[in-house]
């Protein structure tokens, strides 16, 4: 996406669209992928512990929160936005709302109206968010 790239996010699972003209009114819970060209007036949850990408294109909307694992804006969003895997901001992107995130890419001309805000610990965040924390290896046994 940015600097005339494919972006390098990639979600297994089915697409869904939601088109020009079109509006939905509530909000959406999905996974896979999720493409915005037209109004989203609702959050917009990813089901937790599966892959989700969220993309808002050119002439997309969303008027309310998004919380995925990984999210592309080149449209408009008015609230905040969570991506606890990856975040690209194109050069058309407009959010409105704080926006927090594990990894970043900002191109220029992209516009945040709002807080940036770096997960410390994205396995915190991705439980908050009712996903599975990634899995650590045991300490070793203390013996006495």
């Amino acid at each position: 996406m940015l600097g005339n790239k494919k972006s390098l996010i990639s979600v297994s699972g089915k697409t869904t669209l939601v088109s020009t003209d079109t509006v939905i009114l509530g909000d959406i819970r999905f996974s896979g992928v999720l493409d915005i060209e037209g109004l989203v007036q609702g959050n917009i949850i990813a089901e937790p512990g599966k892959e989700a990408l969220v993309r808002v294109v050119d002439k997309g909307r969303v008027e309310g929160e998004i919380r995925s694992p990984s999210v592309v804006i080149n449209g408009s969003v008015q609230g905040n936005v969570y991506a606890t895997k990856h975040l690209e901001l194109a050069a058309r992107a407009r959010v409105e709302g704080n926006v927090f995130y594990v990894l970043v890419e900002m191109a220029a001309g992209a516009e945040v109206n709002g807080s940036l805000s770096h997960i410390a610990d994205p396995d915190a965040a991705r439980a908050a968010q009712g996903e599975p924390a990634t899995p650590r290896a045991a300490a070793p046994a203390k013996l006495d």
